[in-house]
């Protein structure tokens, strides 16, 4: 999956469109974007992306409209308080930093098509005199902090496994892909794992189960999701997959399928205890769920939520070691 502003801009590149690139680099208490938001802002008034919408996107799409006139970027320091924000509801109370940079098209349709594509680990970031610096391998940009605005590693998409290829794995699919996901679905049955019933962005794999289940993860942080059609495929999957290094695994069935399946593994000694603890089953969080679509929902969002958290941890190392350098 690419990400559509750096699309934009590598797309603004080659056409020689001006365009203002909007990033929110700091936040303090409550905001309606995070940290890393980005808008695009064009000169007749189009907005791509956005930075928190309401009278604080009017108020950046004026400075950057004015900044893509001028040809001079600026910081802004925005307090979300009821004087700024009351007639759109805006009084979230916190305050939101971020830098303007105009003519942002002119860095080139391959600099920023590099972090659209998100193949690689790369670090852009922005210096203290708003020049553009990256994309490079990941911690070759120097930390924000010392002589730059902001610093941001693009990652690519973590991958999601999916082990069968039936209804809750034909609504499950495409929303994963449009949640940034990079999915792969897995079934021995051509007549359903086939792009009649998933879009073309979904990578397809299909075979019997023991070849389909031999092969290795990508190397970057994966998701696996079981729902074959049956307890027996089911666990057949799981035999393998438990086994790999996911990030997170989650399979489909009831609390009395998961104890079946738990009992069975540790008995024929398939898997140890501390591998079964990290299989969800039945997986997805508890809301109510009765339709396909929303049992999706529920699924992705746990996947969602590990993903953080997986994320957070990763940030953290990365923050230790930073300090240990220097």
């Amino acid at each position: 999956m690419t990400d559509i502003v750096f699309q934009a801009l590598a797309d603004a590149a080659r056409a020689g469109e001006p365009v203002t690139l909007g990033v929110i680099t700091g936040v303090k208490g409550s905001s309606p974007q995070k940290v890393g938001a980005k808008a695009l802002f064009y000169g007749d008034g189009r907005i791509l992306g956005t930075l928190g919408g309401g009278c604080l996107e009017a108020e950046i799409q004026h400075r950057a409209v004015e900044a893509l006139r001028t040809g001079e970027p600026s910081t802004f320091d925005l307090v979300l308080d009821h004087d700024f924000g009351w007639d759109d509801g805006l009084i979230c109370g916190g305050k939101v930093l971020g830098v303007i940079l105009p003519d942002a098209q002119r860095y080139g349709a391959r600099f920023w098509g590099m972090l659209a594509e998100r193949q690689a680990s790369l670090t852009w970031g922005v210096r203290e005199d708003f020049s553009v610096a990256g994309p490079g391998p990941a911690g070759t940009v120097a930390s924000s902090g010392n002589g730059w605005l902001y610093r941001e590693t693009i990652t690519p998409p973590c991958a999601l496994w999916i082990a069968g290829a039936g209804h809750i794995a034909q609504s499950v699919a495409p929303l994963a892909w449009q949640l940034d996901f990079d999915v792969s679905v897995f079934d021995d049955r051509p007549a359903l794992a086939n792009h009649d019933y998933f879009p073309a962005t979904v990578s397809l794999n299909v075979g019997p189960w023991q070849t389909l289940c031999s092969l290795p993860l990508p190397d970057k942080p994966s998701f696996g999701l079981i729902v074959t059609r049956g307890h027996r495929h089911d666990a057949l999957v799981l035999k393998d997959w438990i086994h790999k290094p996911f990030v997170f695994l989650g399979m489909i069935g009831s609390s009395r399928k998961a104890r079946t399946i738990h009992d069975h593994f540790l008995e024929e000694k398939i898997a140890t205890a501390e591998e079964l603890e990290r299989v969800a089953c039945p997986v997805g969080i508890p809301i109510r769920s009765r339709s396909v679509p929303e049992i999706a929902v529920s699924i992705l969002a746990q996947f969602i939520e590990k993903r953080a958290e997986r994320v957070d941890e990763a940030r953290g190392c990365a923050a230790a070691k930073l300090e240990l350098a220097g």
